[in-house]
């Protein structure tokens, strides 16, 4: 690895993501993974489902928050 790769390697563990910034890693991330086996599936649908389970993390108490 490069000296210039693991500068910017460094740099970016000490970077910390907002909470907007995660959860739309985390759509990505999902999105990416379940888009790669079934074509059919779609950014929006993801989105849908994502908000569905912050509602429900919400009624029954939990923020959904992970340190």
């Amino acid at each position: 690895m490069t000296g210039a790769l693991s500068e910017l390697i460094e740099a970016a563990r000490r970077i910390r993501q907002s909470p907007e910034q995660r959860e739309e890693q985390r759509r990505s991330f999902a999105y990416g993974n379940t888009a790669f086996e079934n074509s059919r599936i779609t950014r929006e649908m993801v989105a849908e489902q994502s908000e569905r389970l912050a509602r429900e993390a919400k009624a029954q108490g939990d923020d959904g928050q992970r340190s």
